[in-house]
Protein backbone atom coordinates (compact mmCIF):
# COMPACT_ATOMS: atom_id res chain seq x y z
CA UNK A 1 0.00 0.00 0.00
CA UNK A 2 1.28 3.46 -0.84
CA UNK A 3 0.50 6.84 0.68
CA UNK A 4 -0.12 7.83 4.27
CA UNK A 5 -1.04 5.25 6.91
CA UNK A 6 -4.73 5.00 7.74
CA UNK A 7 -6.90 3.66 10.57
CA UNK A 8 -9.80 1.23 10.21
CA UNK A 9 -12.04 0.35 13.18
CA UNK A 10 -12.39 -3.34 13.99
CA UNK A 11 -14.50 -3.27 17.18
CA UNK A 12 -17.10 -0.99 18.74
CA UNK A 13 -15.04 0.86 21.37
CA UNK A 14 -11.74 -0.97 20.92
CA UNK A 15 -9.63 -2.55 18.18
CA UNK A 16 -8.22 -0.53 15.28
CA UNK A 17 -6.23 -1.68 12.25
CA UNK A 18 -3.30 0.45 11.10
CA UNK A 19 -3.12 0.20 7.31
CA UNK A 20 -0.07 0.94 5.18
CA UNK A 21 2.66 0.33 7.79
CA UNK A 22 5.67 -1.99 7.39
CA UNK A 23 7.13 -2.34 10.89
CA UNK A 24 10.37 -3.86 9.56
CA UNK A 25 11.09 -0.55 7.75
CA UNK A 26 9.82 2.00 10.25
CA UNK A 27 10.86 5.63 9.83
CA UNK A 28 10.49 8.38 12.46
CA UNK A 29 7.50 10.06 10.78
CA UNK A 30 5.53 6.82 10.65
CA UNK A 31 6.39 6.02 14.26
CA UNK A 32 5.18 9.48 15.33
CA UNK A 33 1.89 8.72 13.54
CA UNK A 34 1.64 5.38 15.39
CA UNK A 35 2.25 7.10 18.76
CA UNK A 36 -0.53 9.62 18.10
CA UNK A 37 -2.93 6.91 16.97
CA UNK A 38 -2.11 4.67 19.92
CA UNK A 39 -2.99 7.35 22.50
CA UNK A 40 -6.58 7.37 21.22
CA UNK A 41 -6.81 3.73 20.07
CA UNK A 42 -5.32 1.47 22.77
CA UNK A 43 -5.46 -1.73 20.70
CA UNK A 44 -3.67 -1.33 17.35
CA UNK A 45 -3.36 -4.14 14.81
CA UNK A 46 -0.71 -4.36 12.06
CA UNK A 47 -1.46 -7.13 9.56
CA UNK A 48 0.86 -9.05 7.20
CA UNK A 49 4.12 -8.20 8.97
CA UNK A 50 7.34 -10.17 8.49
CA UNK A 51 9.26 -9.78 11.75
CA UNK A 52 11.95 -11.45 13.82
CA UNK A 53 12.47 -11.22 17.58
CA UNK A 54 15.05 -8.46 16.94
CA UNK A 55 12.43 -6.37 15.09
CA UNK A 56 9.94 -6.75 17.92
CA UNK A 57 12.54 -5.72 20.50
CA UNK A 58 13.51 -2.70 18.36
CA UNK A 59 9.89 -1.62 17.94
CA UNK A 60 9.42 -1.90 21.71
CA UNK A 61 12.50 0.25 22.35
CA UNK A 62 10.94 3.09 20.35
CA UNK A 63 8.26 3.35 23.05
CA UNK A 64 10.36 2.71 26.14
CA UNK A 65 12.30 -0.11 27.77
CA UNK A 66 11.33 -3.72 26.96
CA UNK A 67 12.02 -5.89 29.99
CA UNK A 68 12.69 -9.58 30.57
CA UNK A 69 9.49 -11.44 31.38
CA UNK A 70 9.00 -12.71 34.93
CA UNK A 71 8.59 -16.31 33.68
CA UNK A 72 12.15 -17.45 32.96
CA UNK A 73 11.10 -20.52 30.95
CA UNK A 74 9.49 -18.49 28.15
CA UNK A 75 12.25 -15.95 27.49
CA UNK A 76 13.70 -15.86 23.96
CA UNK A 77 17.28 -17.21 24.04
CA UNK A 78 18.82 -14.41 21.93
CA UNK A 79 16.52 -11.54 22.91
CA UNK A 80 15.45 -12.16 26.52
CA UNK A 81 13.28 -9.03 26.51
CA UNK A 82 11.11 -10.94 24.01
CA UNK A 83 9.23 -13.99 25.31
CA UNK A 84 7.32 -16.89 23.82
CA UNK A 85 3.57 -17.20 24.29
CA UNK A 86 3.17 -20.79 23.17
CA UNK A 87 1.45 -24.09 23.87
CA UNK A 88 4.37 -26.11 22.46
CA UNK A 89 7.29 -27.52 24.48
CA UNK A 90 10.80 -27.63 22.97
CA UNK A 91 10.32 -31.33 22.20
CA UNK A 92 7.04 -30.61 20.38
CA UNK A 93 4.66 -31.84 23.08
CA UNK A 94 1.71 -29.77 24.30
CA UNK A 95 2.74 -27.31 27.03
CA UNK A 96 -0.26 -27.40 29.36
CA UNK A 97 0.87 -24.36 31.32
CA UNK A 98 1.18 -22.56 27.98
CA UNK A 99 -2.36 -23.68 27.09
CA UNK A 100 -4.00 -22.26 30.21
CA UNK A 101 -1.63 -19.31 30.66
CA UNK A 102 -3.27 -15.86 30.56
CA UNK A 103 -6.76 -17.21 29.82
CA UNK A 104 -8.50 -15.10 32.47
CA UNK A 105 -8.84 -11.32 32.49
CA UNK A 106 -5.76 -9.35 33.53
CA UNK A 107 -3.49 -6.41 32.92
CA UNK A 108 0.15 -7.46 32.61
CA UNK A 109 2.65 -7.08 35.43
CA UNK A 110 0.75 -4.64 37.63
CA UNK A 111 2.67 -6.32 40.48
CA UNK A 112 5.97 -4.81 39.29
CA UNK A 113 7.28 -1.71 41.09
CA UNK A 114 6.62 0.27 37.92
CA UNK A 115 3.72 -0.97 35.78
CA UNK A 116 4.25 -1.33 32.02
CA UNK A 117 3.17 1.08 29.30
CA UNK A 118 2.22 -1.41 26.63
CA UNK A 119 2.71 -4.90 25.30
CA UNK A 120 2.97 -6.32 21.82
CA UNK A 121 2.19 -9.78 20.50
CA UNK A 122 3.21 -11.23 17.13
CA UNK A 123 1.55 -14.32 15.65
CA UNK A 124 3.79 -17.00 14.10
CA UNK A 125 1.44 -20.00 14.20
CA UNK A 126 -2.28 -19.91 15.00
CA UNK A 127 -4.97 -22.59 15.37
CA UNK A 128 -7.18 -23.36 12.37
CA UNK A 129 -10.20 -22.05 14.31
CA UNK A 130 -10.60 -19.60 17.17
CA UNK A 131 -7.63 -19.11 19.53
CA UNK A 132 -8.21 -15.36 19.70
CA UNK A 133 -7.27 -12.72 22.28
CA UNK A 134 -9.90 -10.56 23.96
CA UNK A 135 -9.46 -6.95 25.08
CA UNK A 136 -11.64 -4.88 27.42
CA UNK A 137 -11.78 -1.07 27.25
CA UNK A 138 -11.22 0.11 30.84
CA UNK A 139 -11.91 3.74 29.86
CA UNK A 140 -15.40 2.94 28.60
CA UNK A 141 -15.91 0.57 31.55
CA UNK A 142 -15.18 3.38 34.02
CA UNK A 143 -17.44 5.83 32.18
CA UNK A 144 -20.34 3.36 32.36
CA UNK A 145 -20.07 2.52 36.08
CA UNK A 146 -23.18 3.39 38.09
CA UNK A 147 -22.54 6.71 39.83
CA UNK A 148 -22.61 5.22 43.33
CA UNK A 149 -20.04 2.55 42.40
CA UNK A 150 -17.93 5.11 40.54
CA UNK A 151 -17.74 7.23 43.71
CA UNK A 152 -16.88 4.18 45.79
CA UNK A 153 -13.97 2.96 43.68
CA UNK A 154 -12.57 6.44 43.01
CA UNK A 155 -11.26 6.61 46.58
CA UNK A 156 -9.82 3.09 46.71
CA UNK A 157 -6.22 1.90 46.47
CA UNK A 158 -5.77 -1.54 44.93
CA UNK A 159 -3.27 -4.11 46.20
CA UNK A 160 -1.54 -5.89 43.32
CA UNK A 161 0.40 -9.15 43.56
CA UNK A 162 1.56 -11.84 41.15
CA UNK A 163 -1.53 -13.80 40.08
CA UNK A 164 -3.03 -13.86 43.58
CA UNK A 165 -6.30 -12.08 42.81
CA UNK A 166 -9.50 -14.12 42.47
CA UNK A 167 -8.88 -14.94 38.79
CA UNK A 168 -5.22 -15.79 39.44
CA UNK A 169 -6.10 -18.23 42.22
CA UNK A 170 -8.88 -19.74 40.10
CA UNK A 171 -6.62 -20.20 37.05
CA UNK A 172 -3.28 -21.17 38.59
CA UNK A 173 -3.68 -22.06 42.27
CA UNK A 174 -0.20 -22.96 43.51
CA UNK A 175 1.17 -23.48 39.95
CA UNK A 176 2.15 -19.90 39.09
CA UNK A 177 5.40 -20.62 37.24
CA UNK A 178 9.02 -20.04 38.26
CA UNK A 179 10.30 -16.46 38.67
CA UNK A 180 13.69 -15.06 39.62
CA UNK A 181 12.44 -12.89 42.48
CA UNK A 182 9.70 -12.59 45.06
CA UNK A 183 7.17 -9.84 44.39
CA UNK A 184 5.80 -7.59 47.13
CA UNK A 185 2.30 -6.14 46.98
CA UNK A 186 2.11 -2.88 45.02
CA UNK A 187 -0.39 -0.12 45.78
CA UNK A 188 -2.22 1.37 42.78
CA UNK A 189 -5.14 3.83 42.66
CA UNK A 190 -8.27 1.97 41.55
CA UNK A 191 -9.04 4.85 39.18
CA UNK A 192 -6.27 6.55 37.24
CA UNK A 193 -5.96 8.89 34.25
CA UNK A 194 -4.38 8.25 30.88
CA UNK A 195 -1.16 10.30 30.75
CA UNK A 196 -1.78 11.49 27.18
CA UNK A 197 -5.54 11.88 26.83
CA UNK A 198 -6.44 12.43 30.49
CA UNK A 199 -9.35 9.97 30.29
CA UNK A 200 -10.31 8.22 33.53
CA UNK A 201 -9.48 4.50 33.63
CA UNK A 202 -10.65 1.74 35.96
CA UNK A 203 -7.34 0.15 37.00
CA UNK A 204 -8.47 -3.04 38.73
CA UNK A 205 -7.91 -6.51 37.27
CA UNK A 206 -9.01 -9.83 38.81
CA UNK A 207 -5.71 -11.62 38.10
CA UNK A 208 -3.35 -9.40 40.08
CA UNK A 209 -5.59 -7.15 42.22
CA UNK A 210 -6.05 -9.16 45.41
CA UNK A 211 -7.50 -6.50 47.69
CA UNK A 212 -7.94 -2.84 48.56
CA UNK A 213 -6.12 -0.92 51.28
CA UNK A 214 -8.11 -0.93 54.54
CA UNK A 215 -10.66 -3.47 53.28
CA UNK A 216 -11.06 -7.12 54.28
CA UNK A 217 -10.59 -9.83 51.66
CA UNK A 218 -14.20 -10.93 52.26
CA UNK A 219 -15.36 -7.49 51.16
CA UNK A 220 -12.69 -6.86 48.50
CA UNK A 221 -12.95 -10.03 46.40
CA UNK A 222 -16.66 -9.69 45.57
CA UNK A 223 -16.00 -6.07 44.58
CA UNK A 224 -13.08 -7.10 42.34
CA UNK A 225 -15.27 -9.74 40.70
CA UNK A 226 -18.14 -7.24 40.28
CA UNK A 227 -15.85 -4.73 38.57
CA UNK A 228 -14.41 -7.44 36.31
CA UNK A 229 -17.87 -8.63 35.29
CA UNK A 230 -18.92 -5.05 34.52
CA UNK A 231 -15.75 -4.29 32.53
CA UNK A 232 -15.93 -7.41 30.37
CA UNK A 233 -19.46 -6.96 29.07
CA UNK A 234 -19.64 -7.57 25.34
CA UNK A 235 -20.08 -3.84 24.61
CA UNK A 236 -16.60 -3.11 26.00
CA UNK A 237 -14.78 -6.12 24.47
CA UNK A 238 -12.90 -6.67 21.20
CA UNK A 239 -12.10 -10.25 20.14
CA UNK A 240 -9.04 -10.40 17.90
CA UNK A 241 -9.00 -13.32 15.45
CA UNK A 242 -5.34 -13.93 14.70
CA UNK A 243 -3.68 -14.45 11.33
CA UNK A 244 0.01 -15.34 10.99
CA UNK A 245 1.93 -12.08 10.57
CA UNK A 246 -0.36 -10.02 12.82
CA UNK A 247 1.40 -7.76 15.30
CA UNK A 248 -0.89 -6.25 17.89
CA UNK A 249 0.03 -3.62 20.49
CA UNK A 250 -2.14 -2.73 23.47
CA UNK A 251 -2.02 -0.04 26.12
CA UNK A 252 -1.52 -1.70 29.51
CA UNK A 253 -2.96 1.32 31.29
CA UNK A 254 -6.26 1.49 29.40
CA UNK A 255 -7.17 -2.18 28.80
CA UNK A 256 -7.48 -5.66 30.24
CA UNK A 257 -6.99 -8.74 28.09
CA UNK A 258 -7.13 -12.52 28.09
CA UNK A 259 -6.46 -15.42 25.77
CA UNK A 260 -9.89 -16.69 24.75
CA UNK A 261 -8.79 -20.28 25.43
CA UNK A 262 -11.36 -21.49 22.91
CA UNK A 263 -9.21 -23.50 20.48
CA UNK A 264 -8.37 -27.20 20.32
CA UNK A 265 -5.26 -27.35 22.56
CA UNK A 266 -3.52 -29.98 20.43
CA UNK A 267 -3.27 -27.34 17.70
CA UNK A 268 -0.15 -25.19 17.74
CA UNK A 269 -0.35 -21.59 18.91
CA UNK A 270 3.05 -19.88 18.82
CA UNK A 271 3.59 -16.15 19.37
CA UNK A 272 6.30 -13.70 20.37
CA UNK A 273 5.68 -10.98 22.91
CA UNK A 274 7.39 -8.10 24.63
CA UNK A 275 6.24 -5.85 27.47
CA UNK A 276 7.48 -2.24 27.45
CA UNK A 277 8.09 -0.07 30.52
CA UNK A 278 8.93 3.63 30.84
CA UNK A 279 12.56 4.33 29.97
Amino acid sequence: MTGSPQLRPLGETLGTEALGVDLSRLDDATFAWIERAFAEHPVLVFRSQKLEAADIAAFGRRFGAPRKHALVKYRHSEYPEVSWLTNVEEDGRVDWYGVKRATDWHTDSTYEEEPPLLAMLYALEVPSAKGGTMFADMRAAYDALPEKLKQRVSGLTGLHGRSDGPAGERLYGEDKGKTEKVYRAQLRPAVTNHPVTGRSILFVNPMHTHGFAGMSREEAWPLIEELAAHSTQERFVYYHSWRPGDLLIWDERATMHRGAGDYAPQERRVMLRTIVYPS
